[in-house]
């Protein structure tokens, strides 16, 4: 039976050496190094109380020095399971989960075809390289420079570039006698839908050639150069020789510098890489255009145990990071995990390498965190827990995240590192009447004595005098309206982003509706209810939508129409602040009580109910349980009965006989 291309090679990623040996031996600790990918253990061939036997995880081979035993991970299998060359990839592609081939007659037609789209791939590579010294490729090279990249690292990085011309690259390897199927296959050019001749892949772009793990050209990242180009990068197409989400720039000279002591480190480009790599960080690579795929995860476990994310360090880096760790959950290992180097905000590893050096960088990379304080931050920053259901609702996200983790060990650290970071945040903090009647932490000793002021509670996380059970109701129904209109509209969630990250809801499962939405928004409507179902489950959904509130929704019904959509969800997250708004300022008057003037707790309470008023002018709702406040403002029953107290408080003669 012969084997396809590439098998052999995918199967030698998804399995490391060490893993495969780790089963039959015991490693020494002292003499292993695991970072490194430098194993020694007793050898498994022969009685031996030293630990002689060698595994070059990085290389995939061992070796004895004792009884001169080598091979790679087939043939340990071979050796110690007493099974063929056939049966031992049988037994690891198993392992690995890779379905075995069918028998392929035509293996070696294929492999021959392989082999010519690799010769095609680096006659593209010398072409252009070529252009780029060119009259044609003076702006690329000015572009270069001022990226600071000299002559010496454009050679290194064979960097090329594709003048503006759309049958450059076909009519040099037509010229040179290549087949006009080979030019497609790997991926070069385009076929005409006018029935013309095919046209370039890429063009008036600067190229980056991708490799595989043994240097061979398998596709190219292009950089366009016209500043309205719709893509600003563009990659290869998938072809025989190009898997994007089982590949990664600079894959090979990383895998070697890391080999030899240099920290893994995945930056987000090609011109991070190139920027890091110049600077001293040679173990650099970089995902191609897509979020960090389990396969390349698995790839980067394979060079080193702790690969360093670092990426930019914005809203989209942040997020980018942030789906990292879900992927990266379910594979966690003992050793095996990630580091998160986070990028000043706005800033990108070559920005940083630039502006402030290597060291800057270096500073970065040694305080790189541990996964599990960004899980922490991610379900944390931003939100104040002051109610029993809020720390129920963390506890229960943290629960459903750690359970994705396989391995019960690790599963139990994450559980018990997440249970300390959760006694600091809500240990009880005792507190004293100062002088005043205001409430003081204790007296802290030493440098810095005193009492220490007890740091407000946020304005939005306020207990309110009028969270009755009728109130939470009608705003459970507008957070559903809300979020069914976005997970339908996904596209519109840039409009009111900032506003949705501030709105607290409060029905059940909306919170966890809320996150995925943030998160997920951007990969569109089917993908983004696919992984709420996957990640909160059906019934969610169906709940929502079930919803008369939410059946009825103009937005809902009439969904492609952008001004209806746009219109009806402004409106409902406008009542859905002013209604809250209201709440908040009742419950802030009462604290301030005593502390303020009587005429501006008044006024703002007018002012609140005013904001609250015009919310609400265009909702058909009953007027019969409403009542004019004295400034001309509609509150309901219950806003006037806490306002009416409030006053009482104020000016006993301003309610008396109301």
């Amino acid at each position: 039976m012969s084997l396809p291309p590439g098998f052999l090679d995918e199967l030698r990623n998804r399995l490391s050496l060490s893993q495969v040996v780790g089963r039959k031996v015991i490693w020494d600790q002292r003499k292993s190094n695991q970072a490194k990918g430098d194993m020694w253990a007793p050898c498994p061939f022969h009685q031996e109380k030293t630990a002689s036997f060698h595994v070059d995880d990085q290389k995939g081979f061992y070796y004895c020095f004792g009884c001169h035993a080598k091979g790679d991970a087939i043939g340990f299998v071979q050796e110690t399971e007493n099974v063929g060359f056939m049966e031992a990839v049988e037994i690891l592609a198993g392992e690995a989960g890779m379905q075995m081939p069918a028998r392929d007659p035509k293996a070696q037609e294929k492999a021959d075809r392989r082999t010519k789209l690799i010769e095609v791939m680096e006659m593209a590579v010398g072409h252009f390289r070529l252009m780029l010294k060119t009259g044609a490729g003076a702006a690329a090279r000015d572009y270069l420079a001022r990226r600071g990249l000299k002559d010496s690292a454009l050679e290194r990085w064979e960097i090329g570039f594709a003048p503006d011309a759309w049958q450059g690259l076909w009519d040099h390897l037509k010229g040179k006698g290549v087949e006009d199927d080979l030019i497609l296959g790997a991926g070069l050019a385009k076929p005409s839908t006018k029935g013309g001749n095919p046209y370039d892949t890429f063009r008036n772009r600067i190229l980056f050639p991708i490799r595989d793990a043994r240097g061979r050209a398998i596709a190219f990242g292009g950089r366009a150069m016209d500043p309205e180009e719709s893509a600003k990068y563009l990659n290869s197409p998938e072809t025989e020789l190009f898997d994007k989400g089982r590949s990664l720039y600079n894959h090979g000279p990383a895998r070697e510098a890391a080999s030899k002591g240099q920290p893994l480190i995945v930056a987000e480009g090609y011109m991070d890489v190139i920027a890091l790599s110049e600077a001293g960080f040679g173990a650099t690579v970089a995902p191609l255009g897509t979020a960090i795929t389990e396969d390349q995860l698995r790839l980067l476990w394979r060079i080193a145990p702790e690969p360093i994310i670092a990426l930019d360090g914005d809203k989209a880096g942040l997020n980018a990071a942030m789906r990292v760790i879900d992927n990266a959950l379910p594979l966690l290992e003992a050793g095996q995990s990630l580091r998160f180097a986070i990028m000043p905000e706005g800033k990108d590893p070559d920005d940083l390498v630039k502006e402030s050096g290597p060291e800057a960088m270096q500073a970065l990379i040694n305080g790189a965190i541990p996964m599990v304080d960004l899980l922490w931050r991610r379900e944390t920053e931003g939100k104040v827990f002051d109610s029993p259901e809020r720390k129920a609702a963390l506890d229960k996200d943290l629960r459903a995240a750690i359970a994705r983790i396989q391995d019960p060990s690790i599963r139990s650290h994450y559980g018990q590192a997440i249970k300390d970071k959760r006694w600091e945040l809500f240990r009880s903090r005792p507190k004293v009447q100062g002088a005043q009647g205001g409430a003081r932490a204790p007296w802290k000793s030493g440098k810095g004595r005193g009492w220490a002021p007890v740091p407000p509670v946020l304005h939005s996380t306020k207990s309110s005098l009028l969270a009755t059970a009728d109130d939470q109701a009608q705003e459970v129904l507008r957070e559903a309206v809300i979020l069914a209109i976005l997970i339908r509209r996904p596209d519109m969630l840039e409009q009111v982003e900032s506003r949705m990250e501030r709105l607290e809801m409060l029905g059940p499962d909306h919170g966890a509706l809320q996150r995925v939405l943030l998160r997920h928004a951007h990969e569109g409507a089917e993908a983004l209810e696919q992984t709420i179902i996957e990640r909160i489950g059906a019934t969610a959904l169906e709940k929502l939508y079930a919803l008369n509130h939410v059946r009825i929704t103009p937005a809902l019904r009439h969904s492609d129409d952008d001004e209806i959509v746009e219109a009806s969800l402004n409106e409902e997250i406008m009542k859905l602040e002013a209604s809250r708004g209201l709440r908040r300022e009742i419950a802030d008057a009462a604290e301030d009580m005593g502390t303020l003037p009587d005429e501006g707790v008044t006024w703002r309470l007018g002012q609140a109910a005013e904001a609250r008023n015009k919310a609400l002018r265009s909702q058909t709702e009953d007027k019969a349980t409403y009542e004019v406040a004295d400034n001309g403002t509609l509150l309901n029953r219950d806003e006037r009965d806490a306002l009416d107290k409030l006053l009482a408080q104020i000016s006993p003669k301003k309610t008396k006989g109301k």
